[in-house]
């Protein structure tokens, strides 16, 4: 097998755009699908061939990576391709589908002798653009010389979390928990300032720097405190995200309060618009009351 193989990128949301654009600047022989072809077409311009349609696309592929919403739409598209695949080809799975998600596609792979590696990945539409993802992979390890040069090309590190599809969804979901946890407590931190009367920019100056700072608060307070909710990471995926984490979290007997509070509070937030970027959760922290903004109670 030589180092560059020619690769398939089906779904060209804001990751896959982003995938696709770096495994174009690698050099590696590129062609895209998207539902919605129109999304597709710019990376003609960059050198990709643009498919019509999930059978085509996969035509003479050595990898194709998928970058869907969910499993269902995994499935959905790769009962298409799979058939269509090469002996020999194998499918990175880089969409957040959980691990019941990662085994129930593994299987359909299987199903059409066609290789499967667990590859969701760390990171929104810059890092996609950048070529600067964490990718956290489930595969045998006789498939790392197959998808490496991808995998290279798509981010800046490769975590290999196990050699069967599952654990690095689950990894993948843990890491979410997390991101969720931070933006909804910067998002109350920023409205407590403004509830409260203080500049919001005080809290980022204050944490600056210190044990309990992060760039992520940072790159998501900015935009709560401009109002710019751009989508970057949008509300719905951590909403299919914390809905994933909940059910999980569920069969392994571990408590959910905190991810139920959390599915609360951006759905609040993304009412009949969850396209926004998910730095939108701040508007679920807003003041409910008349009198606010109030004084901070009183030292005891």
């Amino acid at each position: 097998m030589d180092s560059s193989p020619r690769v398939t990128v089906l779904g060209i949301g804001a990751i896959g755009y982003g995938m696709a654009v770096s495994l174009l600047r690698a050099g590696l022989d590129t062609t895209v699908w998207n539902r919605t072809r129109s999304k597709a077409e710019p990376l003609g311009a960059l050198g990709a061939k643009v498919a019509d349609d999930p059978a085509s696309a996969v035509h003479g592929a050595d990898v194709v990576v998928t970058a869907l919403f969910d499993a269902d739409a995994d499935a959905e598209v790769m009962a298409l391709a799979l058939p269509e695949m090469a002996p020999g080809s194998a499918w990175v799975q880089s969409s957040t589908v959980g691990a019941t998600g990662a085994v129930r596609l593994a299987a359909l792979a299987e199903e059409h002798g066609v290789a499967f590696v667990d590859a969701p990945v760390l990171g929104t539409r810059k890092p996609a653009l950048a070529g600067r993802l964490i990718v956290l992979v489930g595969a045998p390890h006789e498939l790392r010389p197959l998808v490496a040069p991808v995998l290279d090309a798509i981010g800046e590190r490769t975590v290999w979390v196990a050699e069967q599809p599952g654990p690095a969804s689950r990894l993948k979901l843990v890491c979410n928990a997390w991101i969720a946890t931070l933006t909804a407590g910067v998002a109350q931190s920023v409205q407590l300032s403004r509830a409260w009367g203080l500049d919001p920019q005080l809290f980022f100056d204050a944490i600056g720097g210190s044990a309990p700072d992060s760039p992520y608060a940072h790159i998501k307070g900015a935009a709560m405190l401009s109002g710019d909710f751009e989508p970057q990471f949008e509300l719905a995926g951590l909403r299919k995200d914390l809905a994933l984490i909940a059910a999980d979290a569920q069969t392994a007997g571990v408590p959910t309060e905190l991810v139920d509070a959390l599915a609360h509070a951006y759905a609040t937030a993304a009412g009949a618009d969850d396209t926004r970027d998910i730095a939108a959760v701040v508007d679920a922290f807003g003041p409910r009351r008349a009198e606010w903004p109030l004084e901070p109670p009183a030292s005891a």
